[in-house]
């Protein structure tokens, strides 16, 4: 297999992976929020090219930063991204070759991603899927991530999902626009129990669910990459003072206790959410009622809560079958880093075993 880097293009996070011999070398994520403009992307894919080895490398990249509102539409997104990223590589590394992921049209070189932009905007989550059902053949991928939870189902070595746009995975349970860090708290409800009593807690970007997580004592803080909502601190009085403003109180008042309790029913409230979409797409029968859920993502830790919800095992992503390791500190980051890893293996897989662009059997059920 050649060395690949497999990118994952966010609109908040850069994922790379670095895959070699089919181990996994190294693995991390940088912010780059593309709402402020490419800068932080370029800058972001400048750093991780500059620490890569001089010997030549493929690049697979996939993509969901073509959702920010920095672009008009997504066609248009996905083109100034994978333009960006094109000039950068061919800038610092003139040598390399570069494809991006393309779901079940495979891998594309830059000149087909116009005729692809459909295929290529947000196909992360597939490549994930794919790589499960590559290795296991059956159960459903959790990718908990700090924006986002991708739930989908994989038998038979094949994806099984009904939704295969961003618009029809939301309608089928399959995409769940709630994650660990960033979700806003007036998306997870209408009424919150304060003090005794409901409150109708305040429409207002106060608070997300990494101060939940914080006052939790659930947050690994080097996940925690963007600024807090207020910009202030992230600490667990900062969170605690960001939280309570959601119902109207102020720290000093009604203390640091109340705001741990509030945290405790906003995390329960996000499993209870993401719980019901799980149910949802299991209840269609299409994944055998023993087959596992493969936690990823920065949220992985909590998928364990969920399978138990479902009576199901607990698969963690880098405990995948041939999901080798070069290091501990690269496995640790392995899940964080899903969509990059897997964009990574594929790609690798291909490049060994057919022409990079055909298209891949595992692929072809999620329409």
């Amino acid at each position: 297999m050649p060395e690949v880097v497999g990118w994952d293009l966010g609109g908040a996070h850069l994922k790379a992976a670095h895959c070699a011999g089919g181990r996994l070398l190294r693995a991390l994520q940088l912010p780059t929020p593309l709402w402020l403009g490419l800068q932080p992307l370029e800058a972001a894919v400048d750093g991780v090219l500059d620490s890569l080895p001089d010997a030549p490398l493929l690049h697979a990249v996939t993509m969901t930063g073509e959702l920010a509102d920095l672009f008009s539409d997504r066609r248009s997104g996905v083109g100034a991204i994978a333009g960006a990223f094109a000039e950068r590589l061919a800038r610092r590394r003139p040598g390399d070759t570069l494809r991006f992921f393309a779901g079940s049209a495979g891998f594309v070189p830059l000149s087909g991603v116009a005729a692809a932009s459909a295929d290529i905007a947000s196909a992360n989550w597939l490549a994930s899927a794919a790589c499960c059902a590559e290795a296991l053949g059956d159960g459903v991928l959790v990718d908990l991530g700090s924006t986002t939870t991708d739930i989908v189902p994989f038998a038979g070595g094949r994806v099984r999902a009904i939704g295969a746009r961003d618009a029809e995975r939301l309608e089928t349970g399959e995409l769940v626009y709630l994650g660990l860090l960033r979700t806003p708290l007036m998306a997870l409800a209408q009424r919150v129990p304060f003090g005794g009593l409901l409150r109708r807690p305040m429409n207002e970007h106060f608070a997300t669910t990494a101060d939940v997580m914080r006052l939790c004592g659930e947050l690994d803080e080097a996940a925690d990459l963007l600024p807090a909502a207020d910009q202030g601190e992230k600490s667990a009085e900062a969170s605690a003072r960001r939280l309570l403003r959601m119902v109207a109180e102020d720290l000093p008042e009604a203390g640091l206790a109340r705001a741990v309790e509030l945290a405790r029913w906003y995390r329960a409230r996000l499993l209870d959410e993401l719980g019901a979409a799980l149910d949802e797409v299991l209840q269609r029968g299409a994944v055998p009622p023993r087959a596992p859920l493969v936690a990823a993502g920065v949220g992985a830790p909590l998928v364990a809560e969920l399978a138990a919800r479902a009576g199901r095992p607990l698969l963690r992503w880098e405990e995948l079958p041939g999901m080798a390791a070069a290091s501990a500190g690269a496995r640790a980051e392995a899940a964080r880093c899903a969509p990059a890893v897997a964009v990574a293996r594929l790609a690798a897989a291909r490049s060994s075993a057919a022409p990079l662009g055909a298209t891949d059997g595992a692929l072809g059920e999620a329409a």
